[in-house]
């Protein structure tokens, strides 16, 4: 221990010595450690960081598969396979919805799950205050008890601890408070505050074609995912056989709640982690080749050491302690970075990635900072160490660059080939989000989007179980807002653009009316004028008119790629498609194609187009208002100042109910901006991230050239003396790093294609292996080289001949 900190307080006065290698040091690691830590924070919040309830390990989300995608459930499965499943502790489900909850100025639209009795139990997850559903409270006439969440409990009931029993008015109703859940509690991270018993009527325990729930199953201990899907494959087969209309060619699929909530986001983290950690290790390389630079100079103290008795592991373990304590002052300053970087992570992040906003720079942050430190203070450290401890230079007292002739060091042009072959996977990674999301931003939507605003309508169930009534309201809502000034047009749509879908098989006449033959398309109630308020342009056939109502022939507008699907290489006006609602004989009802409109992106403009149909709202079915839960989005198109306007839309919709808000209210603009905020996010930081390394590079490059000129001073003043020109001098230093830069690019090259298929998922309108991406990145990293290389080549075409000569 006394020899180690002799070590220690050696290696502080040698750093004192060189202020300006040490601040170059440890600004370096300070620059890799504190983003690493960053990204790690991150990567721990979202993705290590176990979910807050009993066991995830055995939560399962169970899904409906048709047509080779995952659905959600209806309640007739569900029920039936509570009835035969044996590998469940519990198997629950939940419904997600929003409630209007009473308030002294206006009704306020808190987000929350219509839910079975059991659902807490399937995640083991307590109330904090109270107590949890029972049986009896999960049926009809008897489900008026709610749950509400800690954090509404706080904002709305200042934390009342007599909150229990209270009567809470909501969505007209009154309810009856029997808990309140810990903020933890957040299973589908959908930010939840209310919970409700979901009470399945008669009719609803009966629909096998209604598919809204999402069902979740906690596994008995000791049963494995594997066999769980066994015995709901098993399930399903029993299912198609008994129901073949609407489970004909349905499975059933269970996956880990964890994988279905967190999956997504695995790619892009996982890839910011790696193009972190490559900045680290370049910053790593840097450092190495300024000690085998300064080892150089320190060959007279080591060799002095050596001649009186210092054994080469002692020389080895003086020289890593000295970089041990670099690494420990990085360390602490990359801590200070980190913290900082958090800070603005979280305010340039997306606000949809789970749980990211609970990223804090805890022990286990502290943690991965000390290990990092350790590991880049030993790879930095070790090398130069090594080198100096195992040299057999002779011993020399003058301060001449010694008797060895001037060689090339190949292991400080190693670390340099790494360095470019890292910066340009790092630069290939950028490049490759950078023209995904140029393909992107040249995708148009489909519809106009300037001065459209959006907001979101819901009228309760209790008061408007008619369909009458709710068709009615809505029409009151237009009417109202119509008379707003400043108004172009006005619409009501089930789902505008970008926010979410309600889906719907549809089967074409002349093929067979069941599932196995039906079109998964997205379902769009609409208003009369909404396709005028969107600017979505007719292609055949008309729009809905004011004829289009109850009572007369039921019509359908379609978009290009269903009319496609449905009827290749024919014209659909006229044609009929069986959806919705049943006939007289049990079979889905025809309806009849009236027009064609264009496509739209509406699922978000780096997905693909998928089919869309559209009825009006006058013919809605009467199942449909509880398929989209009674809210419609108004769309408005304005030239006015947004926050007036939403002023006034919010007064118009208040005349009509008074108990109704009108909420989630955003321009079109914003919702296309916050559809395109991840991408863009990840393409951000990755190219910060190649655009740190590829300056890291090209500074190492220009310290080994540098380093290069002064070891081959004597060479090149003898090399001018008889007869070399300029460009003669300029090209063998520039030839020189052109050599090491055209070793790192192959391997870069070849390292990127062998890794192409981590970006793949995160691309749009591109190969993770485009040619046009790689030789401009490739071309960039050259062309920075080639400034690094010039910058010492000049310095080493200026050598002085006769001064040159005179170096000894």
């Amino acid at each position: 221990m006394e020899t180690l900190m002799q070590d220690v307080r050696y290696g502080l006065r040698m750093l004192r010595k060189s202020p300006g290698f040490t601040a170059a040091a440890v600004v370096t690691l300070a620059l890799g450690i504190g983003v690493n830590a960053v990204i790690f924070s991150a990567v721990y919040s979202v993705l290590l960081k176990p979910l807050p309830f009993d066991h995830p390990d055995r939560v399962l989300l169970a899904s409906e598969t048709w047509q080779g995608n995952r659905g959600r459930v209806s309640v007739g499965n569900l029920l039936d396979w509570q009835q035969q499943t044996t590998v469940f502790e519990q198997l629950a489900a939940a419904q997600t919805s929003s409630f209007n909850l009473a308030a002294s100025e206006s009704p306020e639209r808190i987000a929350g799950e219509r839910v079975t009795h059991n659902f807490f139990a399937a995640f083991g997850a307590q109330p904090l205050l109270g107590r949890t559903f029972t049986a009896e409270e999960d049926q009809p006439g008897r489900d008026r008890v709610l749950l509400i969440g800690e954090r509404l409990w706080r904002r709305r009931f200042q934390s009342d601890a007599s909150i229990l029993g209270r009567t809470v008015r909501m969505d007209s109703n009154a309810y009856t408070v029997v808990g309140v859940m810990p903020a933890a509690f957040d299973p589908i991270q959908n930010g939840e505050e209310l919970w409700v018993p979901i009470a399945f009527t008669p009719e609803r325990r009966a629909q096998h074609d209604e598919h809204y729930l999402l069902a979740f199953g906690r596994l008995k201990p000791g049963v494995s995912v594997p066999q769980a899907q066994a015995e709901m494959d098993s399930i399903a087969r029993v299912e198609a056989q008994r129901y073949p209309q609407q489970d004909g060619d349905r499975g059933a699929q269970v996956t880990l709640l964890e994988e279905t909530l967190l999956g997504p986001f695995r790619p892009a983290l996982y890839m910011l982690l790696g193009a972190v950690g490559f900045v680290l290790l370049i910053a790593c390389a840097n450092i190495g080749n300024l000690q085998l630079a300064r080892s150089r100079g320190r060959s007279n103290e080591v060799a002095m050491r050596t001649a009186l008795g210092a054994s080469p592991g002692r020389i080895v373990r003086q020289l890593v302690v000295e970089s041990m304590v670099l690494a420990l002052a990085g360390g602490c300053a990359g801590l200070a970075l980190a913290h900082a970087g958090l800070a603005l992570l979280l305010r340039i992040a997306p606000s949809d990635v789970p749980r990211l906003a609970e990223a804090t720079l805890d022990w286990r942050a502290v943690a991965f900072i000390f290990a990092l430190t350790l590991f880049s203070g030993l790879l930095f450290g070790l090398w130069a160490a090594l080198r100096v401890a195992f040299s057999r230079q002779p011993l020399e007292f003058n301060t001449g660059r010694g008797s060895a002739p001037a060689v090339r060091d190949r292991l400080r042009s190693a670390l340099v080939v790494s360095e470019v072959a890292l910066s340009l996977m790092l630069l290939a990674g950028a490049g490759l989000l950078i023209r995904s999301a140029w393909q992107v931003s040249k995708v148009t939507l489909g519809v106009d989007s300037s001065h459209l605003l959006i907001g979101r309508i819901s009228l309760p169930e209790p008061q408007y179980a008619d369909p009458e009534r709710v068709k009615a309201s809505f029409r009151r809502i237009v009417e109202n807002v119509k008379q707003l000034p400043g108004l172009e047009s006005v619409a009501l749509v089930s789902n505008a653009p970008l926010s979410g879908a309600n889906t719907n098989g549809l089967v074409p006449e002349g093929r067979p009316r069941n599932s196995a033959s039906a079109i998964n398309s997205r379902f769009d109630l609409i208003s009369p004028g909404y396709f005028h308020a969107v600017r979505l342009s007719l292609k055949q056939g008309r729009v809905f008119t004011e004829v289009d109502r109850a009572g007369s022939p039921k019509v359908m507008v379609i978009n290009e790629t269903l009319a496609r699907i449905a009827f290749p290489g024919q014209n659909p006006i006229g044609k009929r498609i069986a959806c919705c609602e049943l006939d007289a004989n049990g079979q889905p009802g025809f309806i009849e194609v009236v027009g064609v409109v264009g496509d739209v992106h509406a699922w978000g403009l780096d997905q693909n187009v998928q089919p869309e149909f559209y009825l009006p709202m006058e013919q809605a079915p009467a199942a449909a208002w509880d398929w989209i839960q009674r809210s419609m989005d108004l769309v408005a198109r304005g030239f006015g100042d947004p926050n007036q306007l939403t002023n006034a839309l919010r007064a118009s919709v208040s005349k009509v109910d008074p108990g109704v808000p009108l909420y989630h209210v955003e321009t079109l603009d914003q919702r296309i901006a916050s559809s395109l905020q991840q991408s863009r996010f990840n393409t951000f930081l990755m190219s910060i991230f190649a655009v740190a390394a590829l300056l890291l590079a090209a500074i190492g490059l220009y310290g080994v050239l540098s380093y290069l000129v002064a070891q081959r001073t004597h060479e090149i003043g003898i090399r001018m003396a008889v007869g070399a020109q300029t460009s003669d001098v300029l090209k063998l230093v520039i030839f020189h790093g052109l050599r090491l830069v055209a070793m790192g690019v192959f391997i870069g090259l070849v390292g990127t294609l062998l890794t192409s298929h981590v970006l793949s998922s995160l691309l749009f309108g591109i190969r993770a292996t485009d040619s046009l991406t790689m030789f401009s990145v490739a071309s960039l990293l050259i062309g920075i080289s080639l400034l690094a290389s010039y910058i010492p080549a000049r310095r080493a075409a200026k050598i002085d001949p006769m001064v040159a000569l005179r170096y000894e």
